[in-house]
């Protein structure tokens, strides 16, 4: 079998996949239903690049599964990255989410969440209906239980207004909340769904890969083209979030400047006065912080592809192989 599926065709029928196991509205004759059913469906409509998705299925196919096999699977956990996002969106009060307001500034907290709870179930229905291996479920299991965990651990950092954190602080949280779901996921259920045993490396590299992937997002926060980011710029800054660039900004802040942001980041987001958020975000980009933080993420995106390519490469199917190698690229170089 050669590479006969492009990214786009890959893309397009991942998408046609989730929305269909998806309500809609003209199914129902009640409006209050009909407008459940469009906020189910508002973050899939709404697109995104699915290269976590597509990462999975060109696994699969490298390693001799079917892409009717794949399609669920990649469906799913895309749908895991939906819901996700709205609870996440709720909990750090987002303003946006792929260029449009985020769904609790369209409907409300209460109906958003509810939205996100529902889109839960139907990501367990979509494995269920497929009959997917016990792997691959156990596989969900853990990857919702870690980005969960991570995602505690952050929130609870601002929570308490904890400012005496490390690199190795974020690098542990980051690696739980993002990184799994985004590389580590996505080549261990592509090999479990083509009945494979996944090779040990792609939880060591796909971690090196998804934490690189999560810190060029905190750099794009602060300095990428709004137009192509799809969030608010500075968002991390009026949220409050403990990136790497923030934790190494106040690590060699003099004592003055430290004192200004960690005041500055303790005041509610509501409350945050502009000048001051302003002024951080020009801080971090003059100090250095976002340079050092760019080549940390480079440095793991370059170790983690030099450890990934070899055992790819060793895959019964070599051009869907160089696929996956094609899909890592775009993931954490944000190319597609």
């Amino acid at each position: 079998m050669t590479a006969a599926f492009s990214l786009a065709q890959v893309r397009e029928a991942i998408q046609r996949y989730l929305l269909e196991a998806l309500p809609k509205p003209e199914a129902y004759q009640r409006p209050e239903l009909a407008e459940y059913a469009r906020l189910l469906r508002d973050y899939p409509e709404r697109g995104g690049k699915m290269l976590r998705g597509m990462l999975l299925v060109y696994t699969g196919l490298a390693y001799g599964a079917k892409l009717e096999a794949l399609l669920p699977v990649a469906a799913a956990l895309e749908l895991f990255q939906n819901w996700a996002l709205i609870h996440d969106d709720i909990e750090d009060a987002s303003e946006e989410r792929r260029g449009k307001p985020a769904l609790h500034k369209l409907y409300g907290m209460p109906l958003a969440l509810n939205a996100g709870d529902a889109l839960h179930a139907r990501m367990w229905a979509i494995l269920i209906k497929a009959q997917v291996p016990h792997t691959v479920l156990s596989e969900f299991v853990k990857l919702v239980e870690l980005t969960a965990q991570g995602q505690h651990l952050e929130m609870t950092w601002m929570e308490r207004q904890r400012f005496d954190l490390q690199e190795a602080d974020y690098l542990e949280m980051v690696g739980q909340k993002a990184a799994y779901y985004t590389a580590v996921a996505p080549l261990r259920l592509g090999a479990l769904a083509a009945g494979v045993e996944p090779p040990v490396v792609f939880e060591e590299a796909g971690m090196k890969l998804g934490i690189g992937f999560q810190i060029v997002d905190d750099v794009l926060n602060l300095e990428g083209d709004p137009a192509k980011y799809g969030k608010e710029i500075a968002g991390d800054l009026w949220e409050g979030k403990r990136t790497l660039i923030l934790l190494h900004f106040l690590q060699k802040a003099d004592p003055d400047e430290r004192a200004r942001a960690e005041h500055l980041l303790r005041i509610p987001r509501e409350q945050k006065p502009a000048a001051e958020v302003g002024w951080l975000h020009e801080r971090l980009l003059q100090s250095g912080a976002v340079a050092y933080a760019q080549r940390a993420a480079e440095a793991l995106l370059t170790e983690g592809l030099k450890q990934l390519e070899p055992v790819l490469l060793e895959a019964p199917q070599k051009d869907f192989a160089v696929g996956v190698l094609g899909v890592l690229q775009s993931l954490v170089r944000r190319e597609a």
